[in-house]
C-alpha cells in the first residue's frame, strides 16, 4: 500500500484580503522570523511575484530568492513587501500580564 501526496501550494488559498491578513497574524505569532519569511512568500505569490517586486522596488528574482526558506532577506525588504502588499508592520505587547 503506498500512499500518494499532492501538491499543496498556500498561495491558491489566499484569494482575499482577509485570508491574507488572517494567513500572515498567525504566521506572525509563532515568533519565527522564518516562517514569516515563506508566509510573506506565499502572500507575495498569491498577489503576484512580479506586480509585488514591482511595488517594492526590488528584482523578481531577488525577491523569490529572499523570500524562499533559505533567503536571508534584509528588514528593509521585508518593510517594503509588506507595504507593497497593503500592509503595515506594528508592534503590540507579547503578553497583556503585568509583574
Amino acid at each position: 500500500m503506498s500512499t500518494e501526496f499532492t501538491k499543496y501550494d498556500t498561495s491558491e488559498y489566499l484569494e482575499t484580503e482577509e485570508d491574507i491578513i488572517e494567513y500572515l497574524n498567525a504566521a506572525a505569532e509563532y515568533g519565527d522570523p522564518a516562517l514569516m519569511q515563506v508566509a510573506l512568500g506565499n502572500v507575495a505569490k498569491a498577489r503576484g511575484m512580479t506586480q509585488i517586486a514591482h511595488d517594492a522596488g526590488v528584482g523578481r528574482e531577488s525577491l523569490y530568492k529572499s523570500l524562499s526558506r533559505d533567503g536571508n532577506p534584509s528588514f528593509q525588504t521585508i518593510a517594503k513587501v509588506v507595504r507593497a502588499i497593503g500592509g503595515r508592520l506594528s508592534v503590540q505587547p507579547a503578553s497583556t500580564t503585568t509583574h
